[in-house]
């Protein structure tokens, strides 16, 4: 999953940036607004988090903006202005969630995942597909009821597979939720993250859709 963040503090970006990539997230860490705005329009983010007191242009112009031209992405806008008047403004422009300053990291993860499971329709924090679960709050992994031990990007490459279930996720959708926005990836990078997952788990549980991408099916053939 690729969240690119938005945030001219640089203690508080540090740490939401390096909390993130813990959680097996890819993350764009932006500082302006302008870059924000460029970031929504090639539409590569899953989820932006947002800061409203940006140097150069204000956080609620660049989501109203994003939304006037029919960008969906989820935004979860953190901010330390907690008048009702500005949440309220800020959800009627399109924000997703809301989080004032000072917060928990703890708190920004759960809201993180919340909206993932809305996007994708999930009722909780667990997904199953056949023998396989995976605990999104905890990051853990059990195949055939026993723990598996992944790296952080396999992790993230098996969470969006699994999100997915039954349905095949181009190749693209895949680097983007592991790399982002790097300006430069080893072309045969996804593939070599599969090799290592399916060494792990079974060569059954992800197939390869050839031309298209990979797809981990809901049952087991």
């Amino acid at each position: 999953m690729h969240i690119v963040l938005v945030e001219d503090d640089e203690q508080l970006g540090q740490a939401i940036h390096h909390a993130l990539l813990q959680q097996s997230y890819a993350v764009t860490w932006l500082r302006t607004g302008r870059e924000a705005a460029e970031a929504l329009r090639d539409r590569s983010a899953d989820l932006v988090l947002l800061d409203l007191g940006l140097p150069d242009r204000d956080g609620l112009e660049v989501l109203a903006q994003a939304r006037r031209t029919g960008i969906r992405t989820p935004v979860l806008v953190m901010t330390a202005r907690d008048a009702l008047q500005t949440r309220v403004r800020g959800l009627d422009l399109g924000a997703d969630d809301y989080l004032i300053k000072p917060f928990h990291l703890e708190e920004l993860a759960a809201r993180i995942r919340s909206l993932t499971r809305r996007a994708q329709g999930l009722a909780d924090s667990f997904v199953e597909a056949g023998e396989l679960r995976l605990n999104l709050a905890s990051a853990e992994v059990s195949f055939h009821g026993h723990p598996v031990t992944l790296t952080r990007r396999e992790f993230a490459l098996l969470r969006v597979l699994m999100e997915r279930a039954g349905r095949i996720v181009r190749r693209e959708t895949l680097e983007n939720a592991l790399y982002g926005l790097e300006p430069s990836i080893d072309s045969n990078a996804l593939e070599v993250q599969v090799h290592w997952l399916r060494r792990k788990l079974s060569p059954e549980v992800i197939h390869t859709v050839r031309g298209v991408g990979y797809m981990v099916p809901r049952e087991p053939r």
